[in-house]
């Protein structure tokens, strides 16, 4: 998959009526591993035809991102990847990196494994895979697997660390205390990214520069990832299946996974 030249990001455009609809990808276009449903399709090219805009917003590497974007048919459309470390563009199948927050990848490493020792490693490589300390189950990171020294794995720029073992969650405060923005996406995984940064961060970055007003934004998610963005939103929209927490974070809900509630979801914005 090709890459675009890195360039200066573009001047803000001229504000307009279209509505920015920023989603979640895993869980809530799809299921983790399978394509999204035709009903799901067919909702995302009915809301661009409308005119409106779709920005993939997403937990996923940038190289597990832009398989989807292609898979839907979008074309000359925003990327926010990494919780929100990382702001693409998307033109067919090529991307333009925007905007990358690396994280101090040696200092939440040695913090990471000062509470927990036997936590896997790994340090995202944007657009190419991971540096990892040992091999992470298969299924685990978007892109292939690239076996380091732990050293070599921290020094390097990364925009996110993602640390993978028994009970990981349990040291998401000691991160938090040194700054970092780390999330428990699952009780066996962290994800920390630069203090600061999180899909909603990227997001008022790219509606800006869309000229989107920001009461035409709708968000859709399903994980923990997603609360910073539901808030941001004018029209925060939680899936069925979300947590308390994550609903909470929404002004309103649609269905599960299940029930192809994102496609509903995006069938009520054009109703």
């Amino acid at each position: 998959m090709e890459t675009m030249p890195e360039s200066s990001a573009p001047r803000a455009a001229t504000p307009t009526g279209r509505r920015l609809v920023a989603s979640d990808i895993d869980g809530t276009l799809l299921r983790t591993g399978e394509p999204a449903t035709p009903n799901v399709r067919h909702a995302v090219n009915a809301v661009l035809h409308a005119g409106h805009l779709l920005v993939l917003a997403t937990g996923r590497s940038l190289i597990g991102a832009v398989p989807v974007g292609v898979q839907l048919g979008l074309d000359d459309t925003w990327i926010v990847a990494s919780n929100g470390a990382i702001t693409a563009r998307l033109h067919r199948d090529r991307y333009e990196l925007v905007e990358q927050h690396d994280v101090n990848a040696e200092t939440a490493i040695r913090v990471a494994l000062g509470q927990s020792p036997a936590l896997l490693v790994a340090a995202e490589i944007t657009g190419a895979g991971w540096r990892v300390s040992r091999r992470f189950p298969a299924g685990l990171l978007n892109g292939p697997q690239y076996v380091r020294p732990l050293t070599e794995v921290a020094a390097n720029p990364t925009p996110r660390v993602a640390f993978h073992g028994l009970d990981a969650h349990r040291i998401v405060p000691a991160l938090v205390a040194y700054g970092f923005t780390a999330i428990a996406t699952r009780l066996d995984w962290i994800d920390v990214t630069a203090p600061g940064v999180s899909k909603a961060t990227a997001l008022e970055k790219v509606r800006e520069q869309l000229g989107v007003e920001s009461h035409n934004t709708t968000a859709l998610g399903d994980g923990e990832n997603d609360v910073e963005m539901l808030q941001w939103a004018a029209d925060g929209i939680a899936m069925g299946h979300a947590s308390p927490f994550v609903a909470g974070a929404a002004n309103r809900s649609t269905g599960s996974l299940d029930d192809d509630g994102a496609a509903s979801a995006l069938w009520s914005l054009l109703s």
